[in-house]
């Protein structure tokens, strides 16, 4: 494990998946992060690449070939390199090989980056292209949050509130984990989302295009807040389990394949792509 850590905060990251595990409030212990129950939800904030969300018969195609990939990609369960550790900063790496090859056809380099800086957490997602040709990839974030954070308090306590007042139009998930083609009209108050659990009983909200690229996890009661702010991600996720006692706050740029749809990687929706010799970056934040 590698621990950040400032007067504020303490962040503890593992190298399996390049993932956060741990987030604690300094002053109060306060730990901010889902911690892991397999019997429930076995992660804490994967890092979701180079798909997002699931594939046709968990098969990629490319240039007619087609590859076995599971749901999310298999960035969250790869031991990733450490490149560097100091105590506000540190950088993950993995890179193609023979066996990644097999299953994602494209010369890589993928980094998560993650910068400590006051009470927020900045992550940095880099896609280094070591090709001959332009490659395709979809990247994501998928951190689970404590819902409720302060004892004697309860999941319905809690909403999540939008930037902006936007309509929140969530794209409805098959048994599958695919859209099915529906489309269903979340009800807000004042740009607020009042988390309950029946809302989570068919998968993920997903939601497309936001006018806000920041939310905030609140409280009705306490001054505990979770703010997460993704400037260049064009889709957000936001999910939790039955009786489960956490929210995931999951910006994203790529989304599941259709139901009884298949397409070519470069055609997938919401699909990026970077050229021979370039590198694209983009990131997110967590304040506390």
């Amino acid at each position: 494990m590698i621990v950040l850590e400032n007067e504020e905060l303490k962040v503890t990251l593992s190298s399996k998946g390049a993932e956060l595990v741990s987030l604690i409030d300094k002053n109060d212990h306060t730990e901010y992060i889902w911690q892991g129950n397999p019997d429930i939800w076995g992660y804490h904030a994967p890092n979701l690449f180079p798909i997002v969300g699931g594939l046709k018969d968990d098969t990629l195609w490319v240039d007619g070939e087609k590859h076995h990939l599971n749901r999310h990609g298999f960035a969250r369960t790869t031991v990733f390199r450490k490149i560097e550790a100091a105590p506000q900063q540190a950088i993950f790496e993995i890179r193609y090989d023979d066996e990644l090859l097999k299953i994602y056809p494209y010369k890589f380099e993928f980094q998560v980056i993650y910068y400590l800086k006051g009470r927020t957490l900045e992550v940095l997602y880099k896609v280094i292209n070591m090709d001959d040709k332009t490659i395709y990839f979809s990247v994501g974030a998928h951190p689970g949050f404590n819902v409720p954070l302060v004892k004697g308090e309860k999941f319905e306590d809690y909403s999540i509130e939008f930037q902006y007042d936007d309509d929140l139009i969530t794209h409805q998930l098959s048994k599958n984990g695919l859209f099915d083609g529906k489309t269903l009209k979340i009800p807000t108050v004042k740009q607020e989302l009042k988390l309950t659990k029946p809302l989570f009983e068919h998968d993920a909200l997903v939601f497309k295009n936001l006018k806000s690229k920041a939310v905030t996890l609140k409280s009705k009661f306490s001054t505990k807040t979770v703010k997460v702010e993704f400037p260049h991600f064009d889709y957000l996720g936001i999910w939790s389990k039955a009786d489960a006692p956490f929210v995931c706050i999951e910006p994203w740029l790529g989304c599941a394949d259709n139901e009884g749809e298949i397409k070519d990687i470069k055609q997938k929706e919401a699909i990026q792509k970077v050229k021979k010799g370039h590198v694209f970056e983009t990131v997110f934040c967590i304040s506390v």
